[in-house]
């Protein structure tokens, strides 16, 4: 019996984590704090939800050990506890996609345009942007860039493309990427270049995903 109720308090302690990642929100606050460290207050803007019941999903996913808090002045800014809740992130979203048929539909849907999709791999990516052949940009905002980027990568937040065209070349591809498969940015990114005669594509991948197959990431010191 003894044996037994060992076996039963480990499974429990797992399954802690289950249950902090069983709630959509509690899945986008983990996308989102895989960017750098946010506010509260941030994170309800970007979740579409009031305060309160972001701070009660921090609060879940805080319990579980799953992120971690400071404070700044009067406000609580959160993180991730470690790259292993990333690469955690990812793998949710590898074995989702390989095993619900509904995830990969809807993931096809939000592509609209395949030629959209960057026809390269991560490792030839790489060596086109380290010999000049392609330029990558990154359109999430500044500071989620400044946290982690992919190498070679230029920041171009969404908000400010249109008034940065000039600072980007006009006979090479751009590659955007954004936060992840998840995520819409790059798509937009792509539809602006695009508008304004620009041959230009997309990855799904973010930084996480980056990471989570053994690539380098680089960071700007502030």
């Amino acid at each position: 019996m003894k044996g037994r109720l060992l076996k039963d308090l480990l499974y429990e302690q797992v399954a802690r984590i289950g249950k902090a990642v069983s709630s959509p929100k509690r899945l986008e606050l983990l996308e989102l704090l895989a960017q750098g460290e946010k506010s509260v207050e941030a994170l309800a803007v970007e979740l579409s939800a009031d305060v309160k019941l972001t701070s009660a999903h921090l609060k879940a996913l805080k319990d579980a050990r799953l992120v971690a808090s400071r404070r700044d002045g009067r406000f609580m800014i959160y993180r991730l506890s470690g790259s292993d809740v990333a690469g955690l992130w990812v793998t949710l979203c590898q074995v989702a996609e390989k095993h619900l048929i509904e995830l990969r539909v809807t993931l096809e849907q939000m592509v609209t345009d395949p030629s959209k999709l960057a026809g390269v791999g991560r490792e030839a990516l790489l060596e086109l942007a380290r010999r000049g052949e392609v330029v990558v940009i990154d359109v999430r905002p500044q500071a989620e860039y400044e946290t982690a980027h992919l190498p070679f990568a230029r920041s171009m937040p969404l908000g400010e493309l249109e008034k940065r065209l000039a600072d980007l070349p006009s006979d090479c591809t751009i590659v955007a990427y954004c936060r992840g498969p998840f995520c819409l940015m790059s798509d937009e990114g792509v539809k602006v270049l695009r508008g304004k005669g620009f041959a230009a594509m997309k990855i799904t991948d973010g930084v996480s995903e980056w990471a989570a197959n053994g690539l380098p990431i680089e960071t700007n010191s502030r």
